[in-house]
């Protein structure tokens, strides 16, 4: 990459920064820790205004939603695996239903999250957690894995070497290892939350042989995303620089990126990849997010070409988990009919 084009980009995403955040909300982006834009926020995000899409336009509504229990509360058995993607480990969590083999969904994470998701108050369960023992309840098995580089998926593989293309990888490691376990039967499922959307829409784009797809609060324009969460300013040195970059996040933690992480953010196009998937899509998104804002759902819906559902509802970033589960589990039993509808399980 020559440095007249770095320089030409990073004065791209200065231009565009104070046109992309949002009013402040709790949110945080996919991962764990503290509300995202808070007190604290930057003076462009206080004072920019919130989208004006209206996104009601797009919204179609499942004609048979499950009713909360989605069923009896019987979660099944949930299993510690491993699946080695390209020499090291991929851990991840197989959550089944108590009936045996069934349909199989797989849960991607957020930026800086992991398998586990962020903590819903007063539950005592991660986002993805919970999401998966309702899943089996309703009768999906699940799986969800550890991006390298997060969670428990850190041996020879630093956060710092994280990229959009190393979760792809392991997303379409963990189909595959799906595809071919007996405890598992019928077609796979996406799920992804924030930029595990990305990963999500991304794989299906390239021809990932799945049934559904549904994506949370997705990343469809990863340098509005970015540049909101880092500062453009961040965002264009990580760029230009061929050592590690050292983040600050808005909740005060710091994270280490290293510059192929930073040329994704400006070279990834999931609205381009999700043109190529005409498979059934289920988007669900906040108008509250101050994270992804709510125009690049309608972004995803209008590269997409097939059946599609749009979930909206007034709810930040993480589903208001600081609050409790009710909104999750709304938007899990909708997914969950969604899936239905396709005749599973």
């Amino acid at each position: 990459m020559t440095k007249p084009f770095l320089a030409l980009v990073g004065t791209a995403l200065l231009a565009a920064a104070p046109l992309v955040a949002q009013e402040a909300e709790p949110s945080v982006p996919g991962g764990s820790g503290p509300p995202l834009l808070g007190p604290d926020a930057s003076a462009a995000a206080e004072e920019a205004a919130p989208s004006e899409i209206d996104l009601t336009t797009l919204m179609i509504t499942a004609p048979w939603p499950r009713p909360l229990p989605l069923s009896d509360g019987r979660a099944g058995l949930s299993d510690r695996v491993a699946i080695e993607v390209e020499g090291t480990e991929v851990f991840g969590t197989l959550a089944l239903p108590p009936d045996g083999p069934a349909p199989t969904v797989l849960l991607l994470h957020g930026f800086t999250g992991d398998r586990d998701e962020l903590d819903i108050a007063g539950t005592g369960e991660g986002v993805f957690r919970r999401t998966a023992r309702l899943l089996a309840e309703a009768g999906y098995a699940s799986l969800r894995i550890d991006f390298r580089g997060s969670g428990e998926s850190t041996e020879g593989f630093a956060f710092a070497d994280t990229t959009f293309e190393s979760q792809i990888a392991d997303a379409g490691a963990a189909l595959d290892w799906l595809a071919q376990d007996d405890r598992t039967a019928g077609p796979l499922y996406l799920i992804g939350w924030s930029q595990g959307g990305l990963v999500a829409a991304t794989l299906a784009g390239r021809g990932a042989d799945i049934e559904a797809m549904a994506l949370w609060a997705a990343v469809a324009d990863p340098q509005i995303t970015f540049s909101t969460l880092f500062g453009a300013e961040v965002l264009a040195a990580g760029v230009m620089s061929e050592t590690p970059t050292t983040v600050t996040l808005p909740w005060e933690a710091q994270v280490t990126l290293g510059q192929p992480f930073f040329e994704g953010i400006i070279e990834a196009d999931p609205v381009g990849e999700m043109s190529s998937y005409d498979g059934p899509l289920f988007v669900a998104q906040g108008t509250n997010d101050a994270t992804v804002d709510p125009a690049q759902a309608e972004m995803l819906l209008g590269a997409h070409e097939g059946r599609e559902e749009l979930w909206l509802r007034e709810m930040d970033h993480t589903f208001d988990a600081f609050e409790g589960p009710e909104r999750l589990d709304e938007m899990v039993a909708a997914t969950v009919a969604f899936f239905d509808m396709l005749g599973a399980p």
